[in-house]
């Protein structure tokens, strides 16, 4: 494999599942989260764990589908684009967020380890970002929502 997809490759599954030298990972930071932590909020204008679930998961989709030049609208498991709904507040629906975030992962480590290294410097649609960008940018990304995951368990467990 390029050297090059391979890194970014490593880079996306230390910031989801695999071993890192950061600490926790995003799959990591989910672990034993019940449903009552998952929608907790710490006030009422704030995201819950839930919430960063599913934004996470969202953005994995969009990067993957504009790598794959996707530009139709539509097609994710849940809407609003950005800070998707939760569809209903039981703890089935719940694990199927996490399945769905972890599917989203999946999706877009298969397209990245199909790319040729040609590709990496394409650039979006709209010609903001090369996708070797937002590739490196969305496991930067989980690592930020991981940090906010992380201060919320201890938030909910200190209320």
């Amino acid at each position: 494999m390029n050297p090059s997809i391979e890194l970014l490759l490593e880079v996306l599954d230390q910031a989801f599942d695999a071993k890192g030298w950061h600490g926790t990972t995003l799959s990591g930071s989910l672990r034993g989260v019940g449903l009552k932590q998952a929608e907790w909020r710490p006030s009422p204008r704030r995201h819950s764990i839930r919430d960063l679930v599913l934004h996470t998961a969202y953005w994995k989709y969009v990067v993957r589908r504009r790598v794959l030049g996707e530009t139709d609208r539509g097609g994710f498991a849940r809407g609003p684009s950005n800070w998707p709904a939760a569809p209903e507040r039981t703890d089935r629906a719940w694990k199927e967020d996490v399945r769905l975030l972890k599917r989203s992962h999946a999706a877009l480590r298969e397209v990245v380890a199909g790319l040729s290294p040609g590709a990496l410097a394409h650039t979006s649609p709209s010609g903001a970002w090369t996708y070797r960008e937002m590739i490196h940018g969305v496991a930067a990304h989980d690592l930020y929502h991981t940090g906010q995951i992380q201060l919320l368990k201890r938030l909910y467990a200190g209320r």
